[in-house]
């Protein structure tokens, strides 16, 4: 197990508070593009997080009033013309990468969009487990705009189970802003919030599932994703194993105590 309220990435902001760890990308003046290099730490971070002892939820939030613009033109895509298939196929394995890690990483994360939220932002948002937004947020998987397939980084797995299969062809097909009432009445976002409170709004739902049991929020985020390669028998079972092991956890003890004495319980994550 590690400690990761240190951490000082090169590519990204970076903040630990009360369990909460905040992440920012910091290239606001061309609303938050990533790079081959961000894309890498990202992954590696996320994959660090399994370990980390004291971070129990993480928010991925917006940063001077813009989420992510996706892949930087000039530093990701312009390298890209010309490369051969190994190294592509490379490139493209390395931002699959980042949502498995995101989904393996054993925390809740919310993702508090503001603004532009396009290509690899939007993906980012989707591999989320919850997701804000501000009305003008813009959200865009434009992939086949720069003459690419809809299919990139989980986006044909995932989005359809989000949002439902003909909504995510239309997206993933046309390129086309799904505009923030669209995607809060499809599911996509959880709530919207003014531009002045979204990331209060978001620090406060991390905080109230960071002082619940965390490690059943693990074993939930576990099986949401397990689960879509499980028949429903399956799925039963693989549940009442999750939930036998939460049952040996000193939280279940306490939430029991807790209402047989009608107090509040107090988690600790054990």
């Amino acid at each position: 197990m590690t400690m990761m309220a240190g951490l000082r990435p090169e590519h990204f902001l970076w903040d630990v508070q009360d369990r909460v760890a905040a992440i920012r990308l910091n290239r606001p003046d061309r609303k938050n593009p990533l790079t081959f290099d961000s894309y890498a730490e990202l992954r590696d971070t996320f994959r660090a997080l399994v370990y980390a002892e004291d971070v129990d939820v993480v928010v991925f939030a917006s940063n001077g009033g813009n989420f992510c613009s996706g892949g930087d033109v000039h530093d990701i895509i312009g390298p890209l013309i010309g490369l051969p298939m190994k190294d592509l196929l490379a490139f493209t394995r390395m931002t699959g990468d980042l949502v498995k890690a995101m989904i393996g990483c054993g925390k809740p994360i919310i993702a508090a969009v503001d603004g532009v939220a396009v290509g690899a932002g939007a993906i980012i948002a989707m591999a989320s487990d919850l997701r804000l937004a501000t009305p003008g947020a813009k959200c865009a998987f434009l992939f086949t705009r720069v003459g690419l397939a809809g299919c990139d980084m989980g986006a044909c797995a995932m989005l359809p189970r989000i949002i439902g299969q003909g909504r995510a062809a239309e997206l993933l097909y046309t390129g086309r802003v799904m505009r923030a009432e669209e995607g809060q009445a499809w599911g996509f976002w959880n709530a919207l919030h003014g531009a002045d409170v979204l990331e209060a709004e978001a620090m406060a739902l991390a905080r109230r599932l960071a002082a619940g049991p965390v490690f059943a929020h693990g074993m939930t985020k576990t099986q949401l994703n397990h689960e879509w390669n499980m028949g429903l028998e399956q799925a039963i079972e693989a549940e009442a194993q999750a939930q036998a092991i939460c049952m040996q956890t000193r939280d279940f003890e306490r939430a029991y105590r807790a209402f047989v004495a009608k107090e509040q319980p107090v988690f600790e994550g054990n």
